[in-house]
Parts: C-alpha cells; sequence; structure tokens
C-alpha cells in the first residue's frame, strides 16, 4: 500500500536532499555516552515508561513485507494512527526509525545469510534506526555490538525491538559518531546513509580513516540513490550481494525496485 501524502512527503524527504537532519546531526547536543554504555544498557527496564507507552500505541509489530521475515519490529504501517495523519503531527522528532528502509533491509538480510561476516567480531552500525542491521549481527553471532542513532527515542525503539526479538539490548550510542574519536570495530555497517551530498562526503572520509587505520571492514546497504550512486565512492567498492525489494517495500520507496550491499575498499 502507498504511503499517505504526509508520509509520502517524509519518506521522499529522507530520500532526497535532507539537510534538516544533517544539520540536527551537527548541532544535536544529546549527551555523550561512553563506548559500551547507554541509557538503554540491559533489560530495557531504563526505558521511560510513558515514551515506551506511546511508541507501543503508534507502531505496529511486524514482519511482513521486507526482506527479513525471521525480524520482527516496530514500525508505522497503515495500522497505525499516525500513518493516516499528516507528518507534522507526529509529536516528536521525524521517526525516521518506524521506517525499514531498503538499503538496512539488503544489509541485515546478506548477515543473517552469511553469519560468518559477524560471528564473533565486534560490529557498529551506524544510522541504526529500528535497529534491524544490528539485531541481524546479534542473531549472526557478533561478539560485540554498538547501534549509533542521533535520535533517542530510535534507541528506545531499538531497545524494543530487541526484545521482540528475545535479545538482550545491547549497547546504543546517541550521538553524532562521525564527530567522535574513532574506536576500533571489525566491521562498520551502514544503510541508507548516502541521502545528501555533504554528510556523503563526510561519511567518506570517516570511512577510508577507519579502513586504513584500523583495517575495519565497511560494508554499505543502498538502493540505488543518486547521492551515492553519483558519489565517487563508487570507485572503491565492490558488489557483494543484490536483493529484489519486496512490493510493500518497493511502493513504500518510490518504486525502487533492488537494493544492494557493498564492500567498501579505498
Amino acid at each position: 500500500m502507498a504511503l499517505r501524502p504526509g508520509w509520502r512527503a517524509f519518506t521522499s524527504f529522507a530520500m532526497n536532499r535532507c539537510s534538516v537532519l544533517r544539520k540536527a546531526v551537527r548541532s544535536s547536543g544529546f549527551p555523550l555516552l561512553p563506548w559500551g554504555h547507554c541509557p538503554w544498557r540491559g533489560t530495557g527496564s531504563f526505558l521511560d515508561p510513558e515514551m515506551k507507552a506511546f511508541l507501543e500505541e503508534n507502531t505496529e509489530v511486524t514482519s511482513r513485507g521486507s526482506l527479513t521475515p525471521e525480524i520482527q519490529l516496530r514500525l508505522l504501517t497503515p495500522r497505525c494512527k499516525f500513518w493516516w495523519e499528516r507528518a507534522d503531527l507526529w509529536p516528536h522528532r521525524d521517526p525516521y526509525w518506524a521506517i525499514y528502509w531498503p538499503g538496512g533491509q539488503a544489509l541485515s538480510r546478506y548477515l543473517l545469510d552469511n553469519p560468518d561476516v559477524v560471528r564473533g567480531k565486534s560490529v557498529l552500525d551506524i544510522g541504526s534506526g529500528c535497529g534491524a542491521t544490528a539485531i541481524a549481527a546479534k542473531m549472526s553471532g557478533a561478539l560485540r555490538i554498538l547501534a549509533n542513532d542521533i535520535d533517542p527515542i530510535a534507541g528506545m525503539a531499538i531497545t524494543l525491538n530487541c526484545e521482540l526479538n528475545q535479545l538482550n539490548p545491547f549497547p546504543i550510542l546517541t550521538k553524532n559518531i562521525l564527530d567522535l574519536e574513532q574506536d576500533k570495530w571489525d566491521l562498520v555497517v551502514l544503510g541508507d546513509m548516502f541521502y545528501d551530498e555533504d554528510l556523503a562526503d563526510s561519511l567518506h572520509q570517516w570511512l577510508k580513516n577507519c579502513f586504513w587505520v584500523y583495517r575495519t571492514r565497511v560494508l554499505i546497504g543502498d538502493p540505488g540513490r543518486p547521492q551515492f550512486s553519483g558519489h565517487n565512492i563508487q570507485h572503491q567498492l565492490h558488489k557483494v550481494a543484490e536483493y529484489s525489494l519486496p512490493e510493500p517495500t518497493r511502493q513504500e520507496n518510490s518504486g525502487l525496485t533492488t537494493s544492494t550491499v557493498w564492500d567498501f575498499q579505498p
């Protein structure tokens, strides 16, 4: 089912130039959380009860219409009240975490199908959103995981999604990681993050440094957005998997039909 006008505008906004979100990334005043620590660490008991109730009331638990039916997620769907409302009536920061974007779907599918990529390794998920790719890494045996998203509500949603999938919540960092000193990771994953030219440039430089300093492997998921396909990072990519998107995902993403996982090799 296609999105109603309010949410169609919202998803189109994220798929194209998203300068407002980029500015939010740069100016966010969220507290810096030390590596391996976060307000939602552990059993989820640190979730704000009112926000937890709000998320449970205004999202649907679903595993349908994506590349990863084995992962349950709380998402905005046609069964949710705010699906039918104007996007500006949502009372919090734009809920990018409430959409299972196609790049993240491809990454998650790839990790589930290829558990050796993450088994026993440390994994950083940048722009984690709903947390699906980090959850896929956990399901596939990753030893240490950090999910990074600048929206604290995304952190709460990730914790709820971990619990839906019978996983202990992993650490979540709600700070712009591009502004922090880099840490050593075996694998960095990021899906749907190349939606803005300036952000793409910043990510490219950060990922190159991560690769050359720590020899970190980097996997990128993207459905072919112009800011990614037209970026000079293309000269440093190796395609590792391409997936045909399910029809519901195609309808929700302006007719995009495939999503690809790329290995970054600068």
